[in-house]
């Protein structure tokens, strides 16, 4: 009687790692890169964000904006100066920083938010959540995001 009950108990615990290895492989991200954008322009700018899975992890995230002309933010010199004059940091600033902590923590949750840039951050964050969704479904289209 009791080799039975502990041989029901072996199959039921294996019947449940494969099932939940099953599960966890729906939420593994696929190989691949990934880009989302915001749906418009903010003070003439555009965010984005672009990721490279490998291995079903992060390994790489860029995240920048640009103006209509493609020109990219962090690369203005003037705007810097002022951002960093009135806001205390600067997008070259802010935008490596929300990089590595969403490289560094793998998901859009992370609680740290750059104070003087807490709108791009909020926009990051929902870039993020949308390319994991687009990373776990191996989908590589554009994912334009809109955020109130």
């Amino acid at each position: 009687m009791i080799k039975r009950r502990l041989i029901l108990l072996i199959c039921a615990l294996g019947l449940m790692l494969v099932l939940g290895s099953c599960n966890s492989n729906q939420q593994e991200l696929k190989d691949g890169y990934y880009s989302a954008e915001m749906k418009n322009y903010r003070n003439g700018w555009k965010e984005f964000v672009t990721i490279r899975v490998s291995g079903g992890e992060i390994v790489s995230v860029e995240y920048n904006a640009k103006n209509a002309s493609g020109f990219i933010k962090s690369w203005d010199m003037r705007y810097m100066r002022n951002m960093s004059a009135r806001m205390g940091t600067y997008p070259n600033r802010y935008t490596r920083s929300y990089a590595a902590y969403f490289l560094d923590a793998q998901t859009p949750g992370f609680a740290d938010t750059v104070t003087g840039a807490s709108v791009s951050g909020k926009s990051f964050r929902a870039m993020c959540k949308a390319l994991l969704e687009k990373a776990r479904a191996g989908d590589a289209t554009l994912a334009i995001v809109d955020v109130d």
